[in-house]
């Protein structure tokens, strides 16, 4: 049996549904903390079971059977969440999982100035030590963010943000498409291959991008910052949010991000989303 974490959640859901594509439901288990929420997976024939990274008891039973189990990361960053993350690896492991896979990312580094890419890298030592096969999935970051940091730039004219570099953007939906893929087929032993969008590109080609399907010029706009953080905040983002997100650019600056990699396309067997086709799906690109 294969069982998912957090598969109420987006990119856990994804990777159910594609399973649910390539095999059967009773080969499927979903950990998630509110099994009233996916009682539709469990109408599909999905064995659902409630399973907390805060409450490890819990996860005995949820991963009970499993062959493999994909760790998605939590929400949670710094100690807290690597904590979280040990307790699910270990659960995994005590349950007799033969593999554990473990959503991580693209810019997995212990120094990365990005501190989810930091608490990834200290994640990846546990799997490491963890006495089973491990599996880390190096996603790329994820493309929907990018309607984010655009904001009101369609309107202005102008893309205001801090010095960046090249980021290979990646969908959700790909990044799901391919860890299913894996899932069944077989995944390699320790850190994959960047799973990435098709291309890594700065914030003065997104924004040109973006003039393209506005029909209008956005000028990219490189400010100070602390600038940035008092922009984030009046808008409602609170201080610990606004601060990973500073974090961001100086990482994407040394290129954490970069570059993109074709190994995603490979698994999916068709070309990764690329940025252009995201920004014409977001509600996000209008002049008006």
């Amino acid at each position: 049996m294969i069982v998912v974490t957090g598969a109420t959640g987006v990119l856990g859901r994804l990777v159910v549904d594609r399973l649910l594509e390539l095999v059967p439901a009773g080969e499927v288990g979903a950990s998630v903390r509110d099994p009233a929420k996916a009682q539709d997976l469990t109408d599909r024939g999905v064995r659902v079971r409630r399973g907390d990274f805060t409450e490890p008891a819990t996860l005995t039973d949820a991963f009970s059977g499993a062959d493999q189990v994909l760790v998605v990361s939590a929400n949670t960053l710094g100690p807290d969440g690597v904590a979280q993350h040990r307790a699910a690896i270990e659960a995994a492991v005590g349950a007799g999982a033969d593999r554990v896979l473990y959503t991580a990312h693209q810019g997995a580094r212990p120094d990365s100035p990005f501190a989810a890419a930091a608490d990834h890298a200290a994640t990846e030592e546990i799997l490491a030590g963890c006495g089973a096969a491990w599996t880390s999935l190096r996603n790329g970051f994820y493309a929907n963010t990018v309607p984010m940091f655009l904001a009101d730039a369609a309107s202005t004219g102008e893309l205001r943000l801090p010095d960046d570099g090249p980021v290979a953007w990646t969908t959700r939906e790909d990044l799901a498409a391919a860890t299913a893929r894996l899932l069944v087929d077989g995944a390699p032993d320790g850190p994959t291959a960047p799973l990435t969008g098709p291309e890594a590109v700065d914030f003065s080609q997104v924004a040109a991008a973006l003039g393209e399907l506005t029909a209008r010029t956005i000028r990219r706009v490189v400010v100070e910052p602390a600038e940035y953080r008092e922009v984030l905040v009046g808008r409602g983002v609170p201080d610990h949010a606004a601060d990973l997100l500073l974090g961001f650019f100086p990482a994407a600056a040394r290129g954490d991000f970069a570059p993109a990699d074709p190994t995603l396309a490979d698994l999916v067997g068709r070309p990764a989303t690329p940025i252009a086709e995201v920004l014409r799906a977001s509600p996000a690109p209008t002049a008006s």
